[in-house]
C-alpha cells in the first residue's frame, strides 16, 4: 500500500517558500516535488481557504504564504490538507459476525484511535518557525548541500 506523504510534502513546499522573496508558481513547486503543477494547485487549495496561502495570477504571480510559520502548526498544514490518513493499517471485515475477527478490530479501533489523538496533539505543538530553525541548523553544517 502506497504511504500518503502530502503532509510532508507540503510541510517542505512551506518551508521554501518561507526562504524565498519572490512568489513560487506552481510549475516551481511542481519541479520541486517531482510532480504536475494541478497537483501542486490541488493540494494549496486547502492552505489557501484557510488563508495560509495566497496565489496571484500573471507575470510575476504565484504562491506566497499569509502568516509567519510561527502561526502555522504541522496540524493546521494537516488539516488544510483534509486530514489524509494516518494509518495504512486497515481492519479485515471479511467475517464481520466471526468473535475472533470483532475482537481483533475492537481491540485495533481502540489503539489507532488513540494513536491518532496522540500524534495530532503533538502535531499542536510543533510550529513551522520550529521547522524552519532546525533546516537552519542542518544548513550551517553543511553550507554547500545543493540539496536544500
Amino acid at each position: 500500500m502506497r504511504s500518503d506523504n502530502r503532509l510532508s510534502r507540503m510541510l517542505h513546499v512551506l518551508l521554501h517558500m518561507a526562504e524565498q522573496d519572490a512568489p513560487l508558481t506552481s510549475e516551481t513547486i511542481g519541479k520541486m516535488l517531482n510532480t504536475n503543477p494541478v497537483v501542486v494547485r490541488r493540494m494549496m487549495s486547502g492552505l489557501r481557504e484557510r488563508g495560509y496561502v495566497q496565489s496571484e495570477k500573471g507575470h510575476g504571480g504565484g504562491w506566497v504564504l499569509t502568516r509567519p510559520l510561527s502561526e502555522l502548526t504541522l496540524l493546521d498544514v494537516y488539516q488544510a490538507l483534509g486530514e489524509p490518513p494516518i494509518f495504512a493499517l486497515g481492519l479485515d471485515q471479511s467475517e464481520p459476525k466471526c468473535l475472533v475477527e470483532q475482537a481483533v478490530n475492537a481491540g485495533l479501533e481502540g489503539a489507532m484511535a488513540e494513536s491518532r489523538r496522540l500524534l495530532l496533539e503533538r502535531f499542536a505543538t510543533i510550529r513551522m518557525d520550529q521547522l524552519a530553525r532546525d533546516f537552519q541548523e542542518r544548513l550551517k553544517l553543511h553550507p554547500h548541500c545543493p540539496e536544500r
